[in-house]
């Protein structure tokens, strides 16, 4: 747990009692702060008082002397429409912060390094994690990707706090911590939370405005609105800027060409990997993702001997790309974690030939990039299953130049992709290259599932019961 210094007898709020709010509460109390801890959800509730969390609704009692609310990253307080309490608390002028305000202002003499993105930003944090702690640096590593941040151990001088940040979580955070701050990419997403795509993306690059003197900036150039951000940074001149990409040279930057991880920055181009030798990050965007965790260790001063073995012996992330078994041929595949379309088509582009899960709540911006995609990447795609909130938008999308069919649950989609998956692989005794069922939802979960972790669980189930044959 993170020790909070100078706030014995200070008042603070915390709505939400999910990971990151339970882990404030501890933290905040066990420094002798008074805590108004709440959650709108019963069962949360219960489970707080079950670890002797004194509830009360910050909203009920005022907010005189309160320092802070410590709002939960999931509950608004600008788009749609801020949550009650939030709005209340700004009313009477209290501040908005999130846990990571918190950990910025407890006075760790670490560095502080800090990933968002549209997608990949849970791969690029752990991949730095690992690639540290191969090096032999202390490493904390959480944040939005989890342990929460205050659950975390003070890794102290000559460590590093390596923190996955939301869009959600960077609005809310005051205090300019970062020695190193990274935007991988941007795609739209979370619009309903920001206003609209404007809103999202100023959220992400506000990142930039929370770091420290003579701070490192290490952003993607693959996609347009960060190829903008990159420019409004060069202009501000007050950033060491890195920039990164999965498919071409930049200029004094880190790229990955023809599957090598190139480091630019010094004028003269030198070998850093192979990501050949790194079975865990297939694909282009795992190539992007490879870059951007290369920038921040060399920028940190890991070695590349370091950064090479770290990229080979990356273990992967649950629900990311996670091969779950294979039968015969077919590879089974989970990648529950893919929830807006972009992050399914970087999937479906990892693999030749697919039977693909998708569907669940769409999100805001609808399914134009499949719409998009019918002539590329989604011609791996033999067949789609659709299922949940959004299988009739999917459908449509698709127009008839995919085949596609309806189920009703995921395992009956599983069931289905299964048995045709594996009359297409008749014959052949090798996983490589073979059929691949693939989950890759292109949707949230909360049609059916309390999040994507519980939908990639339900897919793994799924999986392991499955018969060695459907033909």
């Amino acid at each position: 747990m993170i020790h909070l210094r100078g706030i014995e007898g200070q008042t603070f709020a915390v709505m939400g009692l999910g990971g990151s709010g339970l882990a404030a509460v501890e933290a905040l109390a066990a420094a002798g702060a008074r805590v108004h801890a709440w959650d709108d959800d019963g069962a949360r509730r219960k489970a707080a008082e079950a670890k002797g969390i004194a509830l009360s609704d910050p909203a009920g009692g005022g907010w005189e002397g309160t320092q802070a609310l410590v709002l939960s990253p999931g509950i608004p307080h600008t788009y749609p429409a801020p949550h009650p309490v939030a709005a209340s608390a700004r009313d009477a002028g209290v501040p908005i912060i999130c846990d990571i305000e918190l950990l910025a202002r407890a006075g760790s003499k670490a560095r502080f390094v800090g990933i968002t993105g549209t997608n990949g930003k849970s791969t690029v944090t752990a991949l730095i994690g690992h690639i540290f702690e191969i090096a032999g640096r202390r490493a904390a590593i959480g944040g939005n990707l989890g342990p929460a941040a205050l659950g975390l151990n003070d890794p102290g001088p000559g460590g590093v706090f390596v923190l996955e940040l939301s869009s959600y979580q960077i609005e809310r955070i005051a205090t300019a911590v970062f020695d190193i701050a990274v935007l991988i990419n941007i795609s739209p997403d979370h619009l309903d939370r920001h206003g609209g795509i404007d809103g999202y993306v100023a959220a992400k690059e506000g990142l930039f405005d929370l770091t420290r003197p003579g701070a490192v900036a290490v952003i993607g150039t693959d996609d347009a609105h960060c190829q903008a951000i990159e420019e409004r940074l060069a202009a501000r001149g007050d950033l060491a800027l890195v920039p990164i990409s999965g498919r071409s040279p930049v200029p004094g930057g880190v790229w990955v060409e023809d599957g090598h991880v190139l480091d630019g920055r010094a004028g003269t181009t030198r070998l850093i990997a192979d990501l050949t030798q790194a079975p865990k990050l297939p694909g282009s965007h795992n190539a992007q993702n490879a870059a951007a965790a290369a920038a921040v260790a060399l920028s940190a001063g890991i070695s590349p001997r370091h950064v090479a073995k770290g990229l080979a012996t990356y273990p992967g992330l649950p629900h990311r790309q996670e091969t779950v078994r294979r039968i015969g041929a077919v590879t089974y595949v989970n990648d529950s974690k893919a929830t807006n379309p972009d992050a399914a088509l970087r999937a479906i582009a990892c693999y030749p030939q697919i039977y693909w899960i998708a569907g669940g709540r769409a999100k805001d911006g609808g399914f134009a990039e499949l719409t998009r995609a019918r002539g590329t990447e989604l011609t791996r795609v033999r067949h789609a299953f659709l299922i949940g909130e959004a299988a009739d938008d999917i459908a449509a999308a698709l127009d008839g130049a995919i085949p596609h069919s309806h189920a009703a649950t995921l395992e009956a989609a599983v069931a289905d992709a299964h048995h045709m998956a594996q009359t297409a692989a008749r014959g052949r005794t090798s996983g490589n290259g073979g059929p691949v069922v693939l989950l890759s939802p292109a949707c949230a979960s909360f049609d059916q599932f309390s999040d994507f972790a519980a939908r990639g669980d339900a897919f793994r189930k799924a999986v392991a019961t499955l018969e060695e044959s459907a033909a």
